[in-house]
């Protein structure tokens, strides 16, 4: 007999979302969707703001990656400004900028991998729901848990000593910064004591490293092919090919390495990608126009990022990436649970960039600002953790933002996401009698290595849906319309 499984709310997840499975007459999986239930305008109530607004309104639309919207917003309006694109900004802007990106970058991935992913790993996708989260870490790991803690807490320290708080700061400015890094913050982070400072980051960031790939080790067949399916992969690089997830230009590399998409500027990011909106979901689905619906979806993220750049410019971190590369024989990687491995080589890299930055004089000078002839248009692109981000802003001549799209990192894996649920559903599910918790779970495993940011990408392309319900006193529907 047909039936519906639904998983809701997908757990450890930033945000909110629900899974529906159907299962045909015979037990096997039928169809699978990732609902986004949630709605965010913030693309519609922002026109009519001032543009400098912006870089402080968009982060509202996250708790745990507000500085990725922050500065893409910013890059946008550097083009309005007259500031141009990437190198455009004083040393200290862009290095202050690229410092407190990386402060982000690693705080993000260190939640996500030690607080939401590192239960699957200790405790199997079959353990016992009552463990398998950060409590039961910290009971089992205790060291692990402490590490996770600290190593995000040194994260959100560059982020409030760049941005001006931990949460939703305003250090980023159209054409600059607001602020520099005095000596005595530069001093705090580079050798404060144990285990805060640059020296243990790093450390610790080759441990987690190790901890990943022993459970790989240990676990190969499953890690490999758990939601292991053929993709494009788009991501940001610099122009000379290096993993760079502040500045550079568009690349998409199918599943053989063929480049689909030849280091574009990303100001004309929408002559190259398009977006779909499917009923179902609030998460438009982003594809190639040259390839079609069909075939120019892509997967954005540290898996991505790595399947797409040629190098990583920090010496630990590349010699991870190298390790990272010969395991595929340098072909891209599908292997869904390898973005954890992915991941971490970028919390190494980060470690590495914030030793570097923090030791550069340039954070101490004080040309904050550049300002040119004003522009009505700006885009801003960057790498944000969970993948390319993209903000784009017009103006008019009162200054007012007229229009406003956002194409974030998790609406990016849409389509990505949802080929993994189906993959995973149907390896654990078909011809199964009884739906188990495990089996809901390993479905939500393959979600979790997205580390999808839900709330981020709740945006709509036309007309909201409207659903409106009658019920009775005696709970009753006795009327339902849709428009």
């Amino acid at each position: 007999m047909p039936k519906k499984i639904t998983i809701e709310p997908v757990t450890r997840v930033e945000g909110h979302g629900k899974v529906t499975i159907m299962m045909d007459d015979f037990g096997n999986v039928h169809d699978t969707r990732l609902h986004i239930v949630e709605f965010r305008g913030f693309e519609r109530f922002i026109q009519g703001r001032p543009y400098w607004e912006a870089p402080v309104l968009v982060q509202r639309l996250c708790g745990i990656c507000p500085v990725s919207h922050h500065l893409a917003a910013a890059k946008a309006l550097d083009v309005i400004v007259g500031a141009g694109t990437g190198h455009g900004l004083t040393a200290v802007g862009e290095k202050m900028r690229r410092l407190m990106h990386y402060g982000q970058f690693f705080q993000s991935h260190v939640l996500h991998f030690f607080h939401l992913s590192s239960p699957d790993f200790l405790f199997g996708i079959d353990g016992d729901p009552a463990l398998r989260n950060i409590i039961g870490v910290a009971q089992a790991n205790r060291d692990l848990a402490v590490q996770g803690v600290m190593m995000r807490k040194y994260g959100q320290e560059i982020i409030a000593k760049t941005a001006g708080k931990k949460i939703h700061g305003t250090g980023a400015i159209p054409g600059g910064i607001n602020k520099n890094l005095s000596i005595a913050e530069r001093d705090e982070l580079l050798s404060g004591p144990d285990p805060l400072n640059a020296d243990k980051m790093i450390e610790w960031s080759v441990a987690a490293l190790e901890f990943f790939k022993d459970y790989h080790r240990n676990n190969k067949a499953m890690v490999d092919t758990f939601a292991a399916y053929p993709s494009n992969h788009l991501s940001m690089v610099r122009e000379d090919g290096a993993f760079d997830i502040y500045h550079g230009v568009l690349r998409a590399v199918d599943n053989d390495g063929k480049r689909i998409l030849h280091d574009v500027d990303y100001q004309d990011y929408d002559k190259y990608i398009e977006e779909e909106v499917r009923s179902w979901s609030y998460m438009k689905f982003p594809y190639l126009k040259d390839l079609g619906t069909d075939k120019g979806w892509y997967r954005v993220g540290p898996l991505a990022r790595l399947n797409v750049c040629d190098f990583i410019p920090s010496p630990l971190a590349q010699k991870e990436f190298e390790e990272f590369k010969a395991y595929t024989n340098g072909k891209p990687n599908g292997m869904s649970l390898h973005y954890h491995w992915a991941r971490l080589i970028e919390v190494l890299h980060c470690a590495e960039m914030i030793k570097v930055l923090l030791n550069d004089p340039d954070l101490q000078n004080e040309d904050l600002v550049v300002k040119g002839e004003k522009k009505h248009k700006g885009i801003g692109v960057l790498e944000a953790p969970r993948g390319t981000l993209f903000h784009h802003y017009e103006i008019n001549d009162d200054d007012q933002i007229v229009k406003a799209n956002l194409i974030v990192s998790t609406t990016n894996n849409n389509e990505p996401m949802n080929t993994a649920v189906n993959l995973t559903a149907k390896s654990f599910m078909n011809g199964q009698e009884v739906i188990t918790e495990p089996m809901m779970n390993a479905v939500e495993v393959a979600i979790r290595a997205y580390d999808p940011c839900l709330s981020c990408a709740t945006h709509a392309l036309g007309k909201m849906p409207l659903e409106v319900t009658l019920i009775n006193a005696k709970n009753e529907v006795i009327d339902q319309k849709n428009k």
